[in-house]
């Protein structure tokens, strides 16, 4: 009965936000069904492979085992450069700016390497061509939808250059959605060390998961954007070509330049997280002690929630709004508010704040 009950919410939360889609269209009429329809086919296909297929499976587990032992191998160079503080001995405990942003340095540099010598376009131009036969998509627009999965919305657009000037608007949108909708780079080593922490096997854990919603969401991402913006004008469908897209002189300009990358990003991500993170607590102690203390409501909404929100806060407001399209999405109707504020604070604010916030609540919810 339960296996019932989820498939159909499953269903509904899927016509919700296809329907949504059609609502917000360009132009309804120029919708290719037959693209949308074998997108969530592909969506179905890679769930069954990765979770129910056991060499799949297996060698998605080593995938993301190979990922933790690069966050690993990111700690002790930390230590070598921050001591204790990289590795929250003697007291220290863990501090973020030591244990997570080192990492994206360090992959980063690692993916300028993978690109060098040319195995992630191999892995990317792989992926480009299922995408290509399966939902009939042009080679350019395929190719950066694929590219998003591994090495993120900044640099994809670098492999389909050739491509851009004369790329549709539709072909545009479905770059940019793709870039938006996946996990890549040194960005999903930080959501690992938000999330897994210190624990290798958490650290395991979410990397499988998180790799694997990555995958699948390509082809969700293309959907969307292809309702949202149909194409309207005639496709270029020529055969995926390799670019030569350059990284490095040599090897090791290819890591300086991977590295400077990532410290780049990095740096971003802390003032990005310092920022928006004092935003939402300015706005939480405006709400609660105004509005939420006036009108008694901070009591009523302690009470109401078992304590999971300290009264009428931004977050609160946010998983208030978010709370039925959480439902929708799976999650069960007791935690709906607090994954509907993290919903809000990823569409709000920034995603790196919501996964901050999910990695602290694990911490004191059995989500």
């Amino acid at each position: 009965m339960d296996f019932i009950t989820n498939l159909l919410r499953g269903l509904l939360g899927l016509a919700f936000l296809i329907g949504i889609c059609i609502l917000l269209s360009r132009n309804r009429k120029a919708i290719n069904w037959r693209l949308v329809s074998g997108g969530i086919g592909l969506q179905l296909v890679f769930a069954i492979l990765v979770l129910k297929v056991p060499g799949v499976s297996w060698a998605f587990d080593q995938f993301a085992s190979v990922l933790t032992y690069i966050i690993q191998w990111s700690e002790n160079g930390a230590k070598f450069l921050f001591g204790d503080l990289a590795t929250g001995d003697k007291g220290f405990g863990y501090i973020f700016a030591f244990r997570v942003l080192p990492t994206v340095m360090f992959y980063s540099a690692l993916s300028a390497v993978l690109f060098y010598f040319g195995i992630l376009q191999k892995i990317v131009y792989g992926i480009a061509w299922v995408l290509t036969r399966s939902m009939g998509m042009s080679g350019p627009e395929s190719l950066a939808a694929a590219a998003n999965v591994f090495i993120g919305q900044t640099e994809a657009p670098l492999i389909v250059r050739p491509y851009l000037a004369n790329m549709s608007r539709s072909e545009m949108m479905c770059l940019m959605t793709g870039g938006m909708a996946t996990i890549a780079g040194g960005v999903f080593a930080a959501y690992v060390g938000f999330l897994g922490g210190d624990d290798p096997a958490q650290q395991l854990y979410f990397a499988r998961h998180l790799l694997s919603a990555s995958i699948m969401s390509a082809p969700a991402a293309i959907i969307c954007a292809k309702i949202l913006f149909p194409e309207t004008e005639k496709q270029d469908l020529e055969k995926l070509t390799r670019t030569d897209t350059h990284v490095g002189d040599n090897l090791l300009d290819a890591i300086a330049s991977g590295t400077t990358d990532g410290l780049r990003l990095a740096v971003n991500v802390g003032a990005m997280l310092i920022v928006f993170t004092s935003l939402v607590f300015m706005l939480n102690w405006i709400l609660q002690h105004s509005v939420g203390q006036w009108t008694g409501l901070n009591a009523y909404i302690q009470t109401s929630t078992g304590g999971r929100f300290e009264g009428l806060t931004f977050t609160y407001l946010l998983g208030l709004i978010f709370a039925p399209l959480a439902w929708l999405l799976g999650t069960p109707w007791h935690d709906s508010m607090l994954i509907g504020q993290l919903l809000g604070m990823k569409t709000m604010i920034n995603e790196f704040v919501g996964y901050g916030a999910l990695g602290e609540i694990q911490k004191t919810v059995d989500l």
